[in-house]
């Protein structure tokens, strides 16, 4: 099912997609898909400093009253970055994991949650029991992955979850997919929202999911 979860509650910023396709070159991409401190810190290139600020306590507090969580349910964010998410929604009671394949992004994340995250690939959560997880969420992640890890992404996310979010890079028409290939660095696999519909059925999703447009953050 369709549904934004971040509406009203993270803060949106616009982006210049035309200047990142002008001036975006093959070194950019190739650095950015090693998500190291060049992806997630080093101006230019990426996030241009990724740090706690806050913003995901009023998002972590929507998802537990939209999925009616309680006290002490078990989530898995599958592509935690730093972990922050993790952070608010422990925080806020919940028995909380991450897992992101970034070595970098993990050692950078709250001391105090870090035995909580895992160093892992999207596509394959084998070391986590069938529904093991109240909620998984994963969020502009499995899109980086060739469409055939996309698609094991997707499977696995539904296997461990008994209920799951997904949001992807997306586009509606050809203006937005020309702006979704100006700015993206690292994503695999860009598909119109009917052909990720498509892709969720045939994988036998059943979780929720929405759509980060090109010229929007988040």
């Amino acid at each position: 099912m369709e549904i934004d979860l971040f509406k009203g509650v993270y803060p949106e910023t616009k982006r210049d997609t035309k200047k990142v396709g002008l001036t975006k070159t093959e070194e950019q991409i190739r650095i950015a898909k090693q998500y190291n401190w060049e992806y997630f810190d080093k101006k230019g290139i990426c996030y241009n400093g990724y740090n706690y600020d806050g913003r995901w306590i009023a998002t972590s507090k929507k998802f537990i009253d939209h999925y009616g969580l309680n006290l002490g349910d078990k989530i898995l964010d599958v592509g935690c970055a730093k972990g922050y998410f993790v952070y608010d929604l422990r925080n806020l009671g919940m028995d909380a994991f991450g897992l992101d394949i970034s070595e970098y992004a993990i050692g950078c994340s709250p001391p105090d949650i870090r035995k909580h995250l895992f160093k892992g690939n999207a596509k394959d959560l084998s070391n986590f029991h069938d529904k093991e997880f109240d909620l998984v969420i994963s969020i502009t992640t499995i899109h980086n992955l060739p469409e055939i890890d996309c698609r094991s992404a997707i499977r696995e996310i539904e296997r461990v979850g008994k209920k799951a979010w997904i949001k992807v890079d997306s586009y509606r028409n050809d203006k937005e997919k020309e702006e979704m290939l100006d700015w993206n660095l690292t994503a695999e696999t860009i598909l119109h929202r009917d052909d990720w519909i498509k892709l969720f059925e045939e994988e036998g999703y059943k979780g929720d999911y929405w759509w980060t447009l090109p010229g929007k953050g988040y």
